[in-house]
């Protein structure tokens, strides 16, 4: 495959773990959409999760000629909607806008009340984007090498935000500490939105934050972004070295975001909403939306997001894994 997101990732790709399910139990109804559809979102507004979920309920509301609502449930970095999805009839009509955190991370949670693996199914990968490494406008931290020197130097002392135990946010900080054997103290949120509240009034001093949500602002002058997570430097911020250049040799994390549905959901259901979703992402406004936010997107089958989960999931089990990241 010559797609980014199916590619074995180094040393973290060690063979599926995960199997899928896929249900076939309901038939596709002939005049779906018939009524309007609900899309969770299950993180607070103002993150990268609820901007996509947005993008995608204007595209698709006019496309079906029925709402496409966009519903925040956030809870549990993100497990408490994408539960309510996956406790839901597989007829089309109730969607989860999902994160690493959900469909490759969730090893990290001991007790979760369903299982993400075999109740929920993908339909696409909607796209993928570097994290910025982000600080108040007033840091002392003016380069990514004063953070790293000064996080090093305080192991635990250094307070940075996430968009919950366990999200996409959590796992890339998670593994450049692991890459670099820096230690600082976790503070999560219900979402990127009021992480990013406090992180710009200095209550935490450092985030790894989607690109979509952060990104904002930086150009606002409110943040500082002194690294980009991914394994190169990004367009949007040509200037912005990655954490491997500047002092972490080899890492690289990106956080990615998807479309999925109950596992019931029967595969000509899916199939559909693949075409349709892919249809409304080709359209030149979101192509330049989703540039903006710094997402890339590349067309994708739901077997190939399936396919992609079971890679993901195998590289950050060994995160978790390795850095003993269980939560209840």
């Amino acid at each position: 495959m010559k797609r980014r997101f199916l590619k074995q990732l180094g040393t973290f790709a060690l063979g599926p773990l995960l199997v899928l399910g896929g249900g076939t139990a309901l038939a596709q109804p002939a005049d779906y959409p018939n009524k309007p559809i609900r899309l969770v979102a299950p993180f607070a507004p103002g993150g990268a999760v609820d901007i996509l979920a947005r993008i995608l309920s204007e595209r698709l509301a006019p496309q079906y000629g029925q709402s496409v609502i966009v519903d925040n449930k956030p809870g549990a970095s993100g497990h408490l909607g994408a539960q309510l999805v996956a406790n839901s009839p597989g007829d089309g009509y109730t969607l989860l806008v999902g994160t690493i955190g959900i469909h490759a991370a969730h090893a990290s949670y001991r007790k979760l009340a369903y299982q993400p693996a075999t109740e929920l199914q993908p339909v696409m990968v909607l796209g993928e984007a570097p994290n910025l490494v982000l600080v108040p406008a007033n840091s002392p931290y003016k380069t990514f090498g004063d953070f790293l020197a000064d996080v090093k130097a305080h192991p635990g002392k250094i307070n940075y935000a996430s968009a919950g135990a366990g999200s996409s946010v959590h796992m890339v900080t998670a593994l450049f500490e692991l890459a670099s054997g820096a230690r600082m103290a976790h503070v999560p949120y219900k979402g990127s939105g009021p992480a990013l509240v406090d992180l710009m009034a200095g209550q935490v001093q450092v985030m790894f934050d989607n690109m979509s949500s952060g990104m904002p602002h930086v150009h606002s002058g409110k943040l500082r972004a002194l690294a980009v997570t991914g394994p190169k430097r990004d367009a949007r911020f040509p200037d912005v070295p990655t954490i491997a250049e500047a002092g972490v040799p080899g890492y690289s994390g990106t956080s990615w975001f998807t479309l999925a549905a109950p596992a019931s959901m029967p595969a000509a259901l899916v199939n559909k909403l693949n075409k349709d979703v892919e249809r409304a992402l080709a359209s030149p406004e979101v192509v330049a939306r989703f540039d903006k936010l710094g997402v890339n997107h590349t067309p994708n089958t739901s077997a190939e997001a399936a396919a992609f989960f079971k890679t993901e999931t195998v590289k950050w089990n060994r995160v978790i894994e390795a850095a003993n990241l269980q939560l209840d």
